[in-house]
């Protein structure tokens, strides 16, 4: 076992970083898609018909800006933002510059997830509140956003688990994490084993990531 140690330390510490940096990579940017997000999300309910402030405009505008979001694919994503990603941070490659576009792509995505979780929210209780002399802000903030927190924390988990095989596929460009170990030593120099080890770790971080959401949508669901 010493001996197996010793023959693969370096591969070993290698995994450990690149998971880390798999781990920062998708926090951030998912930190960053729901700071952004969720405000694209209230916006594109309550500027809808039936929502607090309702302008077909406004909605319409808003909506087509996060269906083209949506429909890039992230690897044309990933390069056409370069020259933004290097202005914001200075470097295109690595962890720090891969969380820009992450982030980007991820903030559409959210912004749709979180708009679904606050249609479910009844009606009734929008009206009731109107009806208790409650305004715009404290409707969204004390009615609708804490009814929907169990779809909001669902899309959340959903999000994180997508961000991290955007993470993987960022490796292609050098955008480190355990896409970049997969890519460089696992393809690029035909190591299966380390290939595998990879995939193992990513479905690790995608199951861990699903079951701290599920726990946490029962936690919050009182509906059940």
């Amino acid at each position: 076992m010493f001996e197996w140690y010793q023959a693969n330390q370096r591969l070993i510490w290698l995994l450990i970083e690149s998971s880390w940096e798999t781990v920062a990579m998708v926090l951030a940017s998912g930190f960053f898609s729901v700071l952004f997000g969720l405000p694209v999300a209230v916006l594109l309910r309550e500027t809808a018909r039936g929502g607090l402030f309702p302008h077909a405009l406004t909605h319409k505008i808003l909506s087509t800006v996060v269906n083209v979001g949506r429909s890039i694919p992230f690897i044309i994503l990933l390069v056409a933002i370069i020259p933004f990603t290097r202005w914001l941070v200075g470097t295109s490659i690595g962890t720090v510059a891969t969380i820009v576009p992450l982030a980007v792509a991820a903030i559409p995505f959210v912004a749709r997830l979180f708009e679904g979780a606050l249609m479910e929210v009844p009606s009734g209780l929008t009206e009731a509140a109107k009806a208790m002399g409650a305004n715009s802000a404290q409707i969204v903030w004390k009615v609708q956003l804490p009814e929907a927190l169990p779809g909001i924390i669902n899309a959340i988990t959903i999000t994180l688990v997508t961000l991290v095989s955007y993470s993987a596929m960022a490796g292609v460009v050098g955008g480190g994490g355990l896409g970049d170990v997969g890519i460089r030593y696992g393809y690029q120099r035909f190591d299966a084993g380390v290939m595998l080890i990879t995939i193992a770790l990513l479905v690790a971080f995608v199951q861990f990531i699903q079951t701290i959401g599920d726990a946490l949508v029962h936690r919050v669901n009182h509906r059940e």
